[in-house]
């Protein structure tokens, strides 16, 4: 079965008029599946918001204490991340939509999407990039205390490098976390350089790829092929998350490198290929700042994961950018993780 978590004050996620996060996404993602007929192949259910006791299972009480204190009349929580009014029940059902997707899978679903969450910028008591719960991270902590889960899988392709995630789960080899993403040293947040691969009993189980700006799509579906089926194999998961931001497309206003609509299909397909070996995958839509391609983008995605090639293709002559400096930092990345992974 299939499940897509969905409620209208999902689109209260809003960080102002002037902002680049979206706060109307989720709706236009329900919209677009309606409308191409690709929603009536899943069910639609009603989540509940994160209680306190959930979000402490990873971020401090003081952090979690200031966002309510900001969210009584507003304020900011960093410079990029006005806090309005309301948006520590906003961050609340963010993150409950990502837990209950999670507790799905644990019944009859083998796939299920919040079209809201991927908030990976949160670490335990501070963050930034538009993000104030690491909703990835409540989760996968819910689940391990459910479900008494060993391996999780966390496929971050935000074009932001998953540094709360990476922050939180670095030292801890039941959570492999791969990250995808510009490169650092040319977009925020400056981190996940091809060397840090995690810290102590975690080393080897943190696994970074910075990709060069202008990295088109060629460049983006080797590293994919080369890395992911492997270490999917070998770690041998019990949950797959999908952090599937779209601002990896070539017209988003915030970075720079350049997909096209077809490859996120083709990128869909690989991690639905890899998920359906534990049969449980846990979609959540991360970023993207070009309203019509990152509701394009995301619709390809799902069509990918379910293998319904009906979907948004555009001219792509931006494929083969930076393939070859690609091809040598999946060689780089091979080698640094040699002694923990065969690849």
């Amino acid at each position: 079965m299939r499940g897509i978590v969905y409620h209208e004050i999902f689109n209260k996620y809003d960080l102002g008029d002037d902002h680049p996060l979206i706060g109307e996404r989720p709706r236009m993602a329900m919209e677009i599946l309606k409308e191409k007929n690709i929603l009536e192949l899943f069910s639609v259910i009603s989540p509940k918001p994160a209680e306190e006791k959930d979000l402490s299972l990873v971020h401090d009480k003081s952090y979690v204490d200031l966002i309510k204190h900001l969210s009584e009349k507003g304020g900011m929580l960093a410079i990029d991340t006005p806090a309005p009014p309301g948006i520590y029940e906003y961050a609340r059902w963010a993150t409950g939509g990502t837990m209950y997707a999670g507790e799905k899978l644990f019944e009859d679903y083998e796939l299920m999407i919040n079209p809201l969450g991927g908030f990976h910028h949160a670490a335990r008591n501070h963050s930034s990039g538009f993000c104030f719960f690491n909703d990835i991270a409540v989760t996968i902590e819910h689940l391990k205390k459910l479900h008494s889960l060993k391996r999780i899988l966390v496929i971050d392709l935000d074009v932001h490098h998953a540094n709360g995630t990476e922050e939180i789960y670095a030292s801890d080899p039941s959570v492999l976390n791969i990250s995808f993403h510009q490169d650092g040293r040319t977009l925020y947040p400056g981190t996940g350089p091809i060397d840090f691969i995690g810290l102590g009993e975690g080393k080897g189980y943190t696994v970074n790829l910075p990709l060069p700006p202008e990295t088109g799509s060629k460049a983006y579906l080797y590293a994919i092929n080369e890395i992911l089926p492997s270490l999917e194999e070998q770690f041998k998961p019990q949950l797959i998350i999908y952090q599937a931001g779209v601002d990896t497309h070539h017209l988003d206003p915030l970075a720079n490198l350049n997909l096209s609509f077809q490859t996120y299909y083709e990128i869909a397909q690989v991690i639905a290929e890899i998920a359906s070996y534990c049969n449980k995958l846990l979609v959540v839509f991360g970023g993207g700042y070009n309203r019509s391609a990152s509701v394009k983008a995301s619709y390809n995605i799902v069509c990918g994961l379910i293998n319904k090639n009906q979907i948004f293709v555009e001219d792509d002559p931006f494929s083969l950018e930076r393939y070859e400096e690609v091809k040598t930092l999946v060689s780089i990345l091979k080698s640094k993780l040699s002694e923990y992974w065969n690849l």
